[in-house]
């Protein structure tokens, strides 16, 4: 995978990086000439959200807007701190990262206060509490991934805080960061510790959006929300231990903020109608222009004004936005240098690519087991990645890619290692015993079956957000392809890669 060794080599480039990382912020000019906003928004620094934000990435520019902006942020429970450490939502919910969190960021930031932002605090922030806390080694699953430390009840508990009796037995076969061992942590603590990007809060109501009735990955009705009676999506959280929008803020703010007490409706009122009113996608590339203009239908504005559930194959093909770039016509051609041009086009070569080039799935439980699709299947990227003007999921459910789980994933020494043992019937495509670096939805569902599955995620906004996976284990946009070929051999051509990258870096 391109990039592997810089994830195995230390704080490698860490000092270097940061150094020229912190030039850039003395600058803050954008790729227009244009003065830019800091990249960091702090907890409580009063700033006003402005109704369209822009902010410029490795590719090009992200946007962001704000449905009925500007507002003003002093006393909203998004960006004040909440708890003792002085975290506050937007501590890991960046602008500047489409509502994410990215690795640069966090490596800038670590810089820029010495590792004392409340981003790094013991609890979540570094790889364990018990390791000391002013060394940038026991900060390193965040510096280098991105990776948040989450911990999970054992034995399962559902979301009401009831015990599910689990159908595997779990065993720590390794743990660097001390986390799922000793009197405090670890399955005889009852507590297990997995690590995790966070995940975009912006373009809500196609993650909210319920495509199906029922959940076709996992042959049932879909829960309903215990506030309204609706059905819940099950594309918020990784393992889809919050189903609804209370959910997920209450885990976040017990968890992630320390509070002592529980959100009051107001706050989750204000927290819910921020969340519902932004969007964020990439709208200018550094190459290609803007994603509004020469045809492309793209950027934050499509989003917002979009109908959000709607299936590609039944609505808009997925990325036919940038149809109009794929067939220039000599007026248009004329008006662009050779390399706008050339990159345009890759990237409407890139979206029939992702529709249109199929390949065998195998081995993926929740496409291949208690479906009725078969082992393996053939399809293209958009059987999984299907939703228009998103690219996630519009039947919801986890998906196991493998990318937490050997054989497939990396062999890294830095996460922990479980090793699950199925007590009922083998897990369909692994057998009876599962070595994983984390267990997924099934510390959700408490069963065998569900090792390793991850809830999939929106593509938008990806070139701010970087690494990539529930893991970070691609660093980049060529890691996230060359992950899928090696995972299920589909044979791309490096123009048909470089096609894809070209697409994912516009969205």
């Amino acid at each position: 995978m391109t990039g592997k060794k810089s994830f195995r080599t230390g704080l490698f480039p860490l000092i270097a990086a940061t150094g020229a990382l912190g030039l850039a912020l003395t600058l803050s000019v954008n790729a227009h000439g244009e003065k830019e906003p800091d990249r960091w928004w702090a907890p409580g620094e009063g700033r006003v959200f402005p109704a369209s934000l822009d902010y410029d990435n490795g590719h090009g520019t992200l946007r962001t807007l704000l449905v009925g902006g500007p507002m003003e942020t002093r006393g909203h429970p998004f960006f004040e701190p909440l708890g003792p450490t002085g975290r506050a939502c937007v501590t890991c919910h960046q602008p500047s990262d489409a509502m994410s969190l990215s690795v640069e960021s966090v490596q800038r930031q670590w810089q820029r206060t010495g590792g004392k932002d409340p981003l790094f605090a013991a609890y979540d922030g570094s790889n364990c509490p018990t390791l000391p806390q002013d060394k940038a080694e026991s900060h390193s699953l965040l510096l280098q991934r991105g990776l948040i430390r989450i911990e999970r009840p054992w034995p399962v508990r559902s979301f009401n805080g009831k015990p599910v009796t689990p159908d595997f037995r779990i065993e720590v076969l390794r743990d660097p960061n001390g986390c799922n061992s000793g009197p405090h942590y670890g399955p005889e603590a009852g507590r297990i510790s997995v690590y995790r990007r966070p995940r975009p809060v912006a373009n809500m109501k196609y993650l909210l959006a319920v495509g199906f009735p029922f959940d076709p990955k996992q042959g049932y009705a879909l829960p309903l929300d215990p506030d309204s009676g609706l059905p819940q999506s099950g594309n918020l959280m990784a393992d889809n231990r919050s189903g609804s929008l209370r959910l997920q803020m209450e885990d976040a703010a017990s968890s992630h903020l320390q509070m002592l007490k529980r959100l009051t409706p107001q706050q989750r009122k204000r927290l819910e109608d921020f969340e519902l009113r932004i969007f964020t996608a990439q709208q200018f590339s550094k190459t290609g222009g803007a994603v509004d203009t020469g045809g492309a239908k793209a950027g934050p504005a499509r989003l917002r004004d979009s109908q959000a559930g709607a299936l590609g194959s039944i609505g808009e093909p997925v990325w036919s936005e940038f149809a109009g770039w794929e067939k220039i016509s000599p007026e248009e051609a004329a008006k662009l240098t050779p390399q706008q041009l050339a990159f345009r086009q890759s990237v409407a070569r890139g979206a029939r690519v992702f529709r249109e080039k199929t390949f065998l799935i195998t081995d993926s439980a929740g496409i291949n087991s208690r479906v009725g699709f078969g082992n393996p299947v053939r399809n293209s990227c958009v059987f999984c990645h299907n939703m228009t003007q998103m690219g996630n999921d519009v039947a919801p459910g986890q998906v196991d890619l493998g990318t937490t789980t050997l054989p497939f994933a990396d062999p890294w020494n830095d996460l922990p290692l479980f090793r699950i043992t199925c007590l009922g019937r083998p897990h369909p495509h692994y057998g009876r015993v599962i070595h994983t670096y984390d267990p997924g939805f099934a510390l959700t569902s408490g069963r065998c079956e569900d090792v390793g599955k991850i809830t999939l995620q929106s593509m938008r906004g990806l070139s701010a957000r970087a690494p990539y996976f529930s893991n970070g284990l691609a660093r980049d946009l060529r890691g996230v392809v060359d992950y899928y070929e090696r995972r299920y051999s589909i044979g791309y051509t490096e123009q048909e890669k470089q096609d894809l990258v070209n697409l994912m870096s516009v969205l």
